[in-house]
């Protein structure tokens, strides 16, 4: 004889309940699962189906487009310092070389003309020199004929004193000092080009701090 092994066995059980009148208390959950559709069911249903995933690839789209833009604001801010850095560099090296052709072609002026700073001079000073009875001009290389032309030029100033000319060899090419009865004006090519580049320099660094951003923030 063999033995068989009990089977499970489950009790049924109603899911829709009634009353003692026989009203429904808790409807049914179940429901069947619906194998046939009609073709106006299945074109509603493609149509969903379409704007769900339209709705999806737009929505991962603005995703990836705000992702875009925020790295490369990030990577654009990262960037400005040192764009700044490469633009103020380039100021300093612009203004160096100008200074530099600067210096050049004032030397080959000066060498020509080399008098022409202390026409200059005198023609600026002319109303603070012209009631002086004596003017002092010192410099080097006044020969002759220079010591000439500069009393030309004192003239056509409107000074009608005594000029009196001291050489000072110790003076460079177009330096010169001049004294009167209530001042004193001097002038070296040198000095002039360092207080020029001490200001250029100057010029630049305060730029530096306070120079016009690259990029305007509200164009990231």
């Amino acid at each position: 004889m063999t033995d068989h092994a009990p089977i499970a066995s489950r009790p049924f059980a109603f899911d829709t309940e009634f009353d003692g009148a026989g009203s429904v208390v808790h409807a049914s959950e179940f429901r069947p699962t619906k194998r046939a559709y009609m073709p106006s069911e299945v074109e509603a249903l493609v149509a969903q189906a379409r704007f769900e995933a339209r709705e999806a690839a737009l929505a991962e789209a603005a995703s990836i487009e705000a992702m875009g833009v925020a790295a490369i604001g990030q990577a654009m801010g990262q960037a400005i310092p040192a764009l700044t850095h490469v633009a103020q560099t380039h100021r300093e090296q612009s203004a160096g070389l100008a200074l530099a052709a600067a210096r050049v072609i004032a030397a080959a002026a000066l060498e020509r003309l080399p008098i022409g700073p202390l026409q200059s001079a005198l023609e600026s000073l002319g109303q603070e020199i012209d009631s002086s009875p004596r003017l002092v001009v010192r410099a080097s290389g006044l020969e002759p004929g220079v010591q000439e032309k500069i009393q030309a030029i004192c003239i056509d100033a409107g000074f009608t004193g005594v000029v009196a000319f001291r050489e000072d060899m110790s003076l460079p090419l177009a330096a010169f000092q001049l004294e009167w009865a209530d001042g004193r004006a001097d002038f070296d090519p040198a000095a002039a080009a360092d207080r020029i580049g001490a200001a250029l320099t100057s010029a630049l660094a305060a730029e530096a701090g306070h120079a016009e951003p690259l990029i305007n923030g509200s164009d990231l």
